[in-house]
């Protein structure tokens, strides 16, 4: 495997090269069939899944709701992310190309973070969503109604562009002190800010929006849930404990599906964990790829709606066809 050339600069350090070196899931490269299968299966299953989420929504005037905008939303970035990994992924797969160029590499390294910004913004308006409802069932049709609902839904949009459009930019002309070989099968920004030269005032931004996003968003969703806990214990009933978990279960869910191997991930590159490679990268690819694949299942399952509402669809055209 071959390092990339890079351009010296005056300071012994090395600007961006035309090109950075993906790694691929160690073992496959051999066999590349088998793992273009699976990736394709994955992603024309995310896709269809989030694409029958977003389809009932949008037709049903029912389920024009604050709950299920926020789902809307969520289905939206499950298919970006998917959509954005898939060009790299399946360039490994298929043609074991771990060249990927730095131009390249960095429009998807914007896309996939603010499609994952997207997803931490949404899972964490959808907690403070279900906890007003629990909390404060009575004023709950006052406090989200439409005009908010679009204020957040811009609000997302600002977060994930805001902190996002500047790191392109900045990783483009930071000096850089290492060999550009990336650690993941497709372009991160903490993975590209490590090659940098120590002191690299881009990489401190970087750190920053890791930080302010995957650091805080998860923090606040379990704050949420402590406050939705409190009131379950306080309700007399089982039964009505138990509706009220039904509201939570696919979205804490959700929540854990997508935080759990990411913070599993930062914790094992902060510590410098030796885990064998293929064990980081099949987490990695398990944080990146199942929560598009398993979100929809879990909000068709657990949400009775929004499964009574694809079914009736789905029967109504079959009628009609007959």
């Amino acid at each position: 495997m071959s390092t990339f050339p890079t351009q010296a600069t005056p300071n012994g350090s090395t600007s961006m090269a035309p090109t950075f070196l993906l790694v691929g899931m160690p073992g496959l490269s051999a066999v590349p069939s088998w793992w273009t299968i699976p990736l394709i299966t994955v992603y024309i299953l995310s896709v269809l899944g989030n694409g029958t989420i977003l389809w009932i929504i949008a037709l049903e005037p029912t389920l024009h709701r604050p709950m299920y905008f926020f789902l809307f939303l969520l289905s939206v970035s499950d298919v970006g992310l998917a959509s954005t990994l898939m060009p790299t992924l399946l360039g490994l797969a298929l043609a074991d190309a771990h060249a990927v160029p730095a131009s390249a590499c960095l429009l998807q390294m914007f896309f996939v973070h603010v499609f994952s910004v997207m997803e931490s913004s949404v899972l964490l308006a959808m907690a403070v969503d279900r906890a007003l409802a629990i909390c404060r069932p009575l004023h709950y049709p006052t406090l989200l109604n439409n005009g908010d609902i679009n204020k957040i839904g811009l609000a997302i949009a600002s977060r994930c562009l805001g902190l996002h459009l500047p790191l392109p930019f900045l990783l483009a002309h930071m000096p850089y002190c290492h060999p550009q070989v990336l650690t993941h099968s497709y372009c991160l920004h903490p993975d590209m800010a490590r090659l940098a030269c120590p002191g690299a005032w881009g990489a401190v931004y970087s750190f920053f929006v890791v930080l302010s996003a995957m650091g805080l968003d998860p923090l606040l969703i379990f704050f949420s849930y402590g406050l939705i806990g409190r009131v379950l214990q306080s309700l007399g009933s089982s039964e009505d404990r138990w509706k009220a978990c039904q509201t939570c279960a696919a979205h804490l869910s959700a929540v854990l599906l997508f935080y759990v191997p990411m913070i599993l991930l930062a914790l094992i590159d902060r510590l410098r964990v030796p885990i064998p490679q293929p064990a980081h990268t099949l987490l990695s690819y398990v944080h990146f790829l199942l929560p598009p694949l398993v979100n929809p299942i879990l909000y068709s399952v657990k949400m009775k709606e929004i499964r009574e509402r694809i079914i009736k669809r789905l029967y109504s055209r079959k009628v009609g066809c007959a």
